[in-house]
């Protein structure tokens, strides 16, 4: 695989990762407030069990203590720093990855696991018809 190849796979992996973020981090702040303001999709049941499945895939991870695979294969493909990122792709770097121990990422995506599974209870997910 040529170098310019790998770091335009290793961008698009970059890219999916941040879409799963957004789609774990916002999901959480959309159920409970859907919820309580009456929108129907916070509550399709196979959304739902998207978002405790992608959830329990992080919080397996942390409890493993390893990095996320997303974060594996970036690092592989792009050469973990081998060159310059560019300018959009260090910022992104810059908003996912943050300079902390393993145990505090463990931490947090554990509570937040929790977090998820009280919703479904909270504001359970309506049957299909």
């Amino acid at each position: 695989m040529t170098p310019t190849t790998a770091s335009a796979l290793g961008q698009a992996i970059l890219a999916i990762h941040l879409a799963v973020i957004a789609f774990n981090v916002l999901g959480l702040a959309a159920i409970p407030l859907g919820a309580a303001m009456g929108w129907r999709w916070v509550r399709v049941r196979w959304w739902r069990a998207l978002h405790v499945a992608s959830w329990s895939l992080v919080a397996i991870q942390a409890l493993l203590g390893r990095a996320c695979f997303l974060t594996l294969w970036q690092d592989q493909l792009t050469g973990a720093g081998a060159a310059e990122p560019p300018l959009i792709e260090r910022w992104v770097n810059s908003v996912i990855y943050w300079p902390l121990p393993i145990w505090v990422f463990a931490a947090a995506y554990i509570a937040l696991f929790a977090a998820v599974v009280a919703l479904w209870w909270a504001a359970p997910p309506k049957r299909s018809r």
